[in-house]
């Protein structure tokens, strides 16, 4: 596989873009799309069998069950961030080694529903919460050991693309495969 195919497969919609400076309208984006990722991902798994379910991606990726299980890890974390940001003062956040976590039994093997509807009451706690935040809670601070110093606006940049980027890895295989 060429380079730049192998990146299409792995970066779908390109790299994520930081806005530490996002108005309303922007961060309006980014909540929206994480607040309909789970319908959307439930409709873009629907129907899947589990051999379907099992299949990366892309070559040496996750699984399609692996990226279900992973959002909810992934956006678990990023809704402890949020909260740590806006309750401390510049919080160094932990990372977690996410290859890792998708390699855990559940992760392989459990059934989507299950991750699909973690996600779902996740995401709309976590878009009730970031609605109600003020204009200036937007530029407190975090410390993220790999990325450095992030406001909330960079840090919902990420997983506003985050959540459109895993998206794509499903419904491009589904495209790809003619499911």
């Amino acid at each position: 596989m060429m380079t730049d195919e192998f990146e299409g497969l792995k970066y779908p919609i390109g790299q994520p873009t930081l806005d530490a400076m996002l108005d309303q309208r922007g961060r309006d984006r980014h909540v929206r799309s994480i607040e309909t990722l789970a319908v959307r991902l439930r409709e873009a798994v629907d129907g899947l069998m589990e051999d379907q379910l099992d299949t990366p991606y892309r070559p040496g990726g996750w699984t399609v069950r692996q990226v279900v299980h992973h959002l909810p890890d992934s956006h678990a974390n990023a809704y402890i961030r949020f909260k740590l940001a806006v309750t401390e003062k510049d919080p160094t956040i932990r990372v977690y080694d996410e290859a890792a976590w998708a390699r855990e039994a559940e992760a392989v093997s459990a059934p989507v529903a299950l991750s699909l509807d973690l996600l779902d009451a996740l995401h709309r706690r976590w878009v009730v919460w970031m609605r109600g935040l003020e204009d200036q809670t937007w530029s407190r601070m975090l410390h993220h050991p790999e990325m450095g110093l992030l406001n909330l606006s960079a840090l919902l940049c990420v997983y506003g693309w985050h959540s459109e980027h895993h998206l794509a890895h499903i419904v491009g295989l589904r495209q790809r495969e003619g499911w």
